[in-house]
């Protein structure tokens, strides 16, 4: 139950560079988040005080944290890095009460666990965003939500859905039929997530129009794709010269989104992967997020968590050695 006894808390932001930064023209930042959370809170040079309940006190001054941090990494803050901070608090409050998109055929689609809600936080605040997780994490699907969202509110005109076809080599001229023939073995989990999203005859539409498209790793060489959210899948089977060929395709006012689990490399041994080496050497690039969900994320079946911890003990195991 929502604890509502008033409260007052002060934060020291000493800084009044950092705190014009914050607060943003007018105050229009500092408005959003005490309207969001219900408070009252007004700043005098060194301290900002927060007036309310309890809990919108305390929600308001985490809000205010995670945009400080912003502020620190980039230097700057822009309106969908606050709204993005203050839905993503509601919905692990409300545990999905603030959902992500509303989908074409009917549904909600709602962050399920404090790991998924950083997740999206950092889609809404970043141009790219590369996120690692387990099997079951939601770290695909969350991403091609993103996509749809986007597209429904015509932030892109496009989106385009890449996976490296590993298994194939990428050598997809050795397959019989056309390309759709070929490819569709190995991006069947993301026409599976666009089917949760989308009318199958708009899916059908889009994909005629090259609205959306569905790509193996290997055709986006030689690609500049402006206005259009890319999503690469399977990031951990890219090698490191696909990783930065796929970041490379991005063009103006574009989004790109890498997933992967490092648990599931399908590379030859002697080969890094790319999105390791992306992860280590980008960490640090502004406008970039990388955001790790961990067991805890897994929203499948209650074994799937088991069952992938059980796996991961083991490879824990066989890193040590004498083991």
């Amino acid at each position: 139950m929502p604890d509502l006894l008033p409260t007052t808390r002060t934060v020291v932001i000493e800084d009044r560079d950092e705190a014009v930064l914050l607060f943003g023209t007018r105050d229009q930042y500092l408005r959003a988040l005490r309207d969001a959370f219900g408070v009252k809170a007004t700043y005098r040079n060194p301290e900002l005080r927060i007036e309310g309940s309890s809990e919108g006190a305390e929600q308001f001054e985490r809000a205010l944290q995670q945009v400080r941090q912003v502020v620190r990494k980039r230097g700057r803050l822009e309106e969908r890095d606050v709204t993005g901070v203050i839905e993503v608090i509601k919905g692990a409050t409300a545990r999905g009460a603030s959902p992500l998109a509303a989908t074409e055929v009917g549904r909600n689609l709602r962050t399920r666990t404090d790991g998924q809600g950083r997740y999206v936080q950092a889609l809404q605040s970043n141009d790219a965003v590369i996120c690692v997780g387990p099997a079951g994490s939601g770290k695909t699907y969350l991403a091609v939500a993103w996509a749809v969202s986007l597209l429904n509110t015509k932030k892109v005109k496009k989106i385009v859905l890449v996976r490296p076809a590993v298994e194939a080599g990428e050598r997809l001229g050795f397959l019989p039929g056309d390309l759709v023939a070929k490819i569709s073995p190995y991006l069947r989990p993301l026409y599976d997530a666009l089917a949760d999203m989308m009318e199958p005859d708009t899916v059908k539409k889009y994909m005629e129009s090259e609205v959306i498209e569905i790509l193996p790793l290997a055709y986006m060489r030689g690609r500049t794709l402006s206005h259009a959210c890319i999503i690469l899948d399977e990031g951990q089977n890219a090698t490191c010269e696909q990783m930065k060929m796929f970041l490379t395709r991005m063009g103006t006012n574009s989004r790109v989104i890498v997933t992967g689990d490092m648990t599931q490399i399908d590379l030859p041994r002697t080969v890094r992967s790319g999105l390791a080496d992306a992860v280590q050497r980008l960490k640090d690039v502004e406008g970039l997020a990388v955001v790790h969900l961990e067991q805890a994320d897994i929203v499948r079946n209650p074994l799937v968590t088991r069952i992938v911890k059980a796996y991961e003990d083991d490879a824990s195991k066989a890193r040590k050695p004498g083991t």
